[in-house]
């Protein structure tokens, strides 16, 4: 890898020659401006606003420019002659804990090598302290003209350096967090750790950049004549700003997370019982036991109670029947009783008078 600093580290007494190497790179795919109408490329030109004409690169110096507009001209003699000690000086002015160093902070990672053999020995000897004692170095540097805040630290067997920016360069969130206060409840926390424990860990290294490699496809798609890649299939809007179910949308996201991880409903469950899987499961809620024994007897004692007043007409409305039924049979009996005797004491009387009848001799007519 190319160096794009040399200078060295300042370690006390010990000076370590070193090469500042990049540590990251850029893969976005960038893209060039074209005129629309015929695809020719536009380019940007530097020009000189008296007297219009385009100035190379050898000829563009610097300046600063005033509040009125002053152009104060800067030469790289006049940077050169700063008394900064930093200028090709690594300088650590301290070690704290890795844990000190605010991640707003965090600028651009270099890769910092030993220059030359005898830069091996100091170089080790860094490296090696910082490992033991588990903390970080705190560094002035100088680079591309401004002096700068870093943090090394040990990447496997490399010294690692982080640009940092100054203190008063971080900006302090005010109006940012949520104005209205909002109270969570322990249900949806206890929700929302079953869900970070399902989705658990993830290797960083095989993250990648999905939106670059469909750019790449498109790209190599139109470039063989074709009129790039279908769109993908999407689903309904998520329909941003409602108000949604928040206990309803974390369990969802629960099943949604056990089922991506190939486990079926309750099986986290089991895992979680076993040797420190570590995967939580959703537990429904249950109403709460003051209520529902308040409910329960009042549903009971009120379906006793409509028992009971069904039950006790029934008997009276029973024992009324009987009455009536009993009435009419006894009064039944002694009509039939009466009309029987007055029958019989009827026919006695006739019975009667026809003996009568004939025993009384008729008298004859001469």
């Amino acid at each position: 890898m190319r160096s794009i600093w040399n200078g060295a580290i300042s370690f006390g007494l010990v000076s370590i020659p070193i090469k500042l190497v990049n540590a990251t790179e850029s893969r976005s795919v960038s893209f060039r401006q074209i005129h629309t109408e015929d695809g020719g490329r536009v380019r940007y030109k530097k020009v000189c606003e008296l007297d219009g004409e385009e100035v190379p690169q050898a000829e563009i110096g610097k300046a600063y420019e005033d509040a009125d507009g002053t152009m104060i001209p800067i030469t790289e003699e006049d940077l050169a002659s700063l008394p900064l000690p930093t200028a090709k000086t690594i300088e650590i002015v301290a070690f704290v804990p890795a844990g000190d160093i605010d991640p707003l902070q965090m600028d651009a990672a270099y890769y910092l090598s030993a220059n030359g053999v005898p830069a091996a020995k100091p170089y080790t000897l860094l490296r090696e302290a910082l490992k033991r004692s588990e903390k970080v170095a705190v560094a002035k540097y100088a680079l591309r003209g401004r002096e700068r805040l870093g943090m090394l630290r040990v990447v496997d067997d490399v010294i690692a350096m982080h640009g940092l920016l100054w203190p008063d360069e971080i900006r302090a969130p005010e109006g940012v967090a949520p104005e209205n206060p909002v109270s969570v409840r322990d249900a949806e926390l206890d929700l929302a750790d079953a869900l970070m424990a399902t989705l658990g860990e993830v290797d960083m290294s095989t993250l990648h950049d999905d939106y670059r490699t469909a750019v790449e496809e498109m790209i190599a798609a139109k470039a063989e004549g074709g009129e790039g890649v279908a769109p993908p299939a999407t689903g309904e809007e998520s329909g941003g700003g409602q108000v949604i179910d928040l206990m309803a949308a974390l369990e969802n996201s629960v099943r949604a997370a056990k089922q991506a991880r190939g486990e079926e409903d309750g099986e986290g469950e089991e895992e979680g019982k076993g040797e420190g899987k570590g995967r939580a499961a959703v537990t429904p809620l249950k109403p709460r036991a003051s209520r529902a024994p308040k409910t329960t007897d009042a549903k009971k004692s009120t379906s006793k109670a409509a028992a009971k007043k069904t039950a006790a007409p029934a008997r009276k409305s029973t024992s009324k029947t009987a009455a009536k039924k009993a009435t009419t049979k006894s009064t039944a009996t002694t009509k039939s009783t009466a009309t029987t005797k007055s029958t019989a004491a009827k026919k006695a009387t006739a019975t009667k008078k026809t003996t009568a009848k004939k025993a009384t001799p008729r008298k004859r007519t001469a």
